[in-house]
């Protein structure tokens, strides 16, 4: 069970986590986000078809893959995209100790230094929230798209995009293989979708998560 859009009591009740971006803005903006990469199979077609709108976005990467990938990672960093922190090993908050599961955070964080972090899942137990608070800036999202669901539909994950994001919103996709088929076919239909409609696409930056305002996150459910 989890939630496409993350209700804003949801938001509320975890200020120190970024949701979404609220500031005022030249155009209508939103804040696609990939995880779980990078990967060979998919990380670059995902970067080809960002360019093909000048679209910025923000990489939470697996230590795993950086480790095993590091010239995909070069290529999403030469791109001009900002990457984040997603473990080292996909680790789940809520079935890890602190102690391992900030060894494995750490390791990520060596290879990708970078303060940007989101929980695999979106699950954090409150004292490691109140650890990686200290050291990172915690990035949850609005929207959800479900690419990594098995019992959605390309179409489904598109709706779930297109319904529910607004100005502001960080949207969750995957550039995973077990999202790859319906990534492949969504990610360009809503390109060009909010680009029709004047909107940027921006990556997300330690500075623009901790000003001016509310934005947080925090633990809902991501592949």
């Amino acid at each position: 069970m989890y939630l496409i859009k993350t209700p804003r009591v949801i938001q509320k009740l975890f200020p120190t986590f970024h949701w979404r971006v609220d500031r005022p803005m030249a155009r209508p903006t939103l804040y696609l986000t990939f995880d779980d990469g990078p990967i060979p199979q998919l990380t670059p077609w995902v970067l080809d078809q960002l360019a093909q709108y000048d679209a910025k976005a923000t990489f939470f990467c697996v230590g795993n893959n950086v480790r095993r990938y590091p010239a995909v990672l070069q290529q999403v960093i030469d791109a001009g995209h900002t990457v984040g922190n997603h473990t080292m090993h996909h680790l789940d908050g809520w079935k890890t100790d602190n102690v391992p599961y900030f060894h494995d955070v750490r390791h990520c964080a060596k290879q990708l230094k970078t303060p940007l972090f989101r929980p695999p899942y979106g699950r954090l137990k409150p004292s490691q929230v109140q650890f990686l608070q200290r050291h990172y800036e915690i990035v949850m999202w609005d929207v959800l798209s479900g690419d990594f669901d098995p019992e959605l539909t390309a179409d489904d994950c598109y709706d779930n995009v297109i319904e529910n994001a607004r100005p502001g919103s960080i949207v969750v996709m995957h550039d995973s293989l077990k999202a790859e088929e319906k990534v492949r076919e969504i990610l360009p239909r809503l390109l060009a979708y909010y680009s029709e409609r004047g909107y940027a696409f921006d990556r997300l930056t330690a500075k623009l998560v901790v000003s001016p305002g509310p934005m947080v996150d925090v633990q809902l459910k991501t592949a």
